[in-house]
């Protein structure tokens, strides 16, 4: 089972002009476990994140930020194998391209941003499930967020529930619940 993303429509939402979308992080991958850069590589999920992955779908809709020179390699060991890979990484000038055709912040924020509004525009007055990655969660969190950054990082499985009403406004009503782990069969390490 590789990661990948979808969007599953879930009952009616109470409200024709709102949508309400649930954005869920993908379950845990080996390479999460051994802390490696991801990026786009297609990776299976580990036996823990199948256990998380029962409750949702996947779909190729939402990608996750392609890493250029990054991509496999252990976040721990960027600075020394790739240093100016790392420096691009790190920078705070989210206009910065990852070398290797890495997507910059920006980059990662329009496509993710344009996604989720197409996704809202088009199920209004639903609750729809949006299956996707670490880094489109946090750039969709900042968009929802411009004051704030999220605390911590954005676990597998974690929960995000965005309300869109109009065109393009959003609120934020959850972020980063994962209640639904408080089964053991789902909190299983990899």
């Amino acid at each position: 089972m590789a990661v990948s993303s979808s969007t599953v429509s879930l009952p009616s939402y109470p409200d024709s002009d709102y949508a309400e979308i649930f954005v869920v992080r993908h379950g845990k991958t080996a390479w999460n476990s051994e802390g490696r850069v991801q990026g786009q590589v297609d990776i299976d999920l580990s036996e823990s994140g199948r256990k998380q992955a029962v409750a949702v779908v996947k779909d190729l809709d939402l990608r996750e930020r392609h890493m250029g020179d990054l991509q496999g390699l252990r976040y721990r060991e960027l600075s020394k194998t790739n240093p100016i890979a790392y420096e691009a990484l790190v920078s705070k000038d989210d206009e910065r391209e990852l070398p290797g055709g890495g997507e910059s912040f920006v980059q990662l924020f329009e496509r993710c941003k344009s996604a989720l509004l197409r996704i809202g525009r088009k199920h209004k007055g639903e609750r729809v499930v949006v299956v996707t990655h670490g880094a489109c969660i946090e750039t969709l969190y900042k968009w929802s967020n411009a004051k704030g950054s999220y605390a911590g990082k954005i676990d597998n499985t974690s929960v995000a529930v965005f309300e869109l009403y109009g065109e393009d406004n959003w609120t934020l009503k959850t972020w980063g619940d994962v209640s639904h782990l408080t089964q053991k069969a789902h909190t299983t390490s990899a």
